[in-house]
């Protein structure tokens, strides 16, 4: 079972089926999953994937937060993700994906430092990765500001490694 996960403005909360229609509706929109290959424009598949994704048993502290304002509990924001690699893989990837409204305000790399400091610190893994496409800048920067580091670059896919010495500290304003 996942935790709830709260930051100064965020609520994160294990991804359920209660999520479902919010992630389709992100989904379908093409600046947001631009970057990132999917069933996005066959409905049915489309939609068994984000099923099967939501109800899929990741190992034990693994899996998706839904993002929510901490005092808007029902606007959906998106959500952040500590999986297992494609889903079976050794390594343990993190991801994020938002909604074109929630971009621009630091939400992603608020939910995703707190993500991360679960896996990393509560959790105990080693190090997460995070594969990135290098046009898609807003997630490098991201990246970049939960303290990722450039590992291998490529011309489709930048991969990123984090470790509990590397995670970076919330900026102050």
């Amino acid at each position: 079972m996942l935790p709830n996960l709260d930051t100064a403005r965020l609520h994160l909360r294990p991804r359920g089926m209660a999520d479902l229609e919010s992630c389709l509706t992100m989904d379908r929109d093409p600046q947001v999953t631009r970057f990132i290959p999917g069933p996005w424009a066959d409905p049915i598949r489309h939609r068994a994937f984000v099923t099967e994704r939501i109800s899929a048993d990741y190992c034990p502290g693994l899996g998706y937060w839904s993002i929510f304002h901490r005092h808007r509990p029902s606007d959906f924001l998106g959500w952040v993700l500590l999986i297992p690699e494609d889903m079976t893989g050794p390594e343990v990837e993190i991801g994020w994906r938002l909604t074109r409204s929630a971009r621009g305000q630091g939400i992603a790399t608020e939910a995703a430092r707190a993500v991360a400091e679960h896996g990393l610190k509560v959790f105990g893994l080693s190090h997460i990765i995070a594969r990135i496409d290098p046009g898609n800048i807003a997630s490098v920067k991201v990246a970049e500001r939960i303290g990722m580091r450039l590992s291998a670059a490529g011309p489709k896919e930048n991969l990123y490694h984090l470790t509990r010495a590397d995670l970076a500290p919330p900026r102050m304003s």
